[in-house]
């Protein structure tokens, strides 16, 4: 109803999949195709920011090219989900795309020798991609077992977000100030060789005050915890935090 009734025209509606700072969530694929005809109604074009849209298809239902088909253009990414170096492609219709070309190459995108970008690509389209379906899996059961954690610990207000993760990929939230949180992380990664958590951070303005969060991702090393190695790696980062009784 938003694109539809919006009272200005507009002539590109651009839709980010996941949304990351919303916690890598995603629309049902009901809605996300309502959103698309909306647009057309208001004879506008669609393009899909999907950086991570490799990560799509477990939450949608749909396999990539029909995701990728209900745009005009689509971005994705090759470092982000697939694990390349660097680069991204942009597909769209042909006289598009041939004009991209051209301001690609005025942006200063013409770099020389991207062969080892193209070949790290290259083994994230063949090696990662297959595997992102069980990371997406694995991701609810890391989940779930953080959550009973936090809960078991009695930390008070914390957030496990989206309570069932879209992609392989979701938001941890906790009522300290992130330089505490990232100083736990940072201390039990030195003592225990264990990366839980990675860098924590206040959200953004008008945001809740006196809270942090941080992203977890279940990649191919995250394939081996079970869930109870994940409770037990937060307790631990838990006794870290100032106040918390060591055992």
């Amino acid at each position: 109803e938003e694109v539809r009734d919006h009272l200005e025209p507009f002539g590109t509606l651009m839709l980010e999949l996941p949304l990351r700072d919303a916690g890598f969530v995603l629309p049902a694929w009901e809605e996300l195709v309502e959103v698309v005809e909306a647009a057309r109604e208001r004879d506008a074009v669609v393009h899909f920011d999907g950086a991570r849209l490799w990560e799509c298809p477990a939450h949608l239902g749909r396999g990539l090219a029909e995701i990728a088909g209900l745009a005009d253009s689509v971005y994705v990414s090759f470092y982000k989900s697939l694990g390349g170096q660097s680069g991204a492609a942009l597909a769209g219709p042909e006289d598009v795309m041939e004009e991209a070309r051209i301001w690609r190459h005025r942006y200063g995108g013409q770099v020389f020798q991207q062969y080892p970008a193209a070949l790290s690509a290259l083994r994230g389209l063949d090696a990662e991609l297959p595997r992102l379906p069980s990371y997406a899996a694995h991701a609810r059961v890391v989940a779930d077992a953080v959550r009973e954690a936090l809960a078991e610990a009695g930390t008070g207000w914390f957030r496990v977000h989206p309570e069932v993760p879209h992609t392989h990929q979701f938001q941890v939230w906790l009522p300290y100030s992130p330089e505490i949180l990232t100083a736990a992380a940072l201390a039990q990664t030195e003592a225990t060789g264990t990366v839980l958590f990675r860098r924590w951070s206040a959200p953004g303005p008008g945001g809740p005050p006196g809270v942090a969060r941080t992203e977890l991702t279940v990649a191919g090393p995250g394939l081996e915890w079970t869930a109870e190695d994940v409770r037990e790696a937060v307790r631990d980062f838990l006794s870290r935090l100032p106040g918390a009784a060591r055992g």
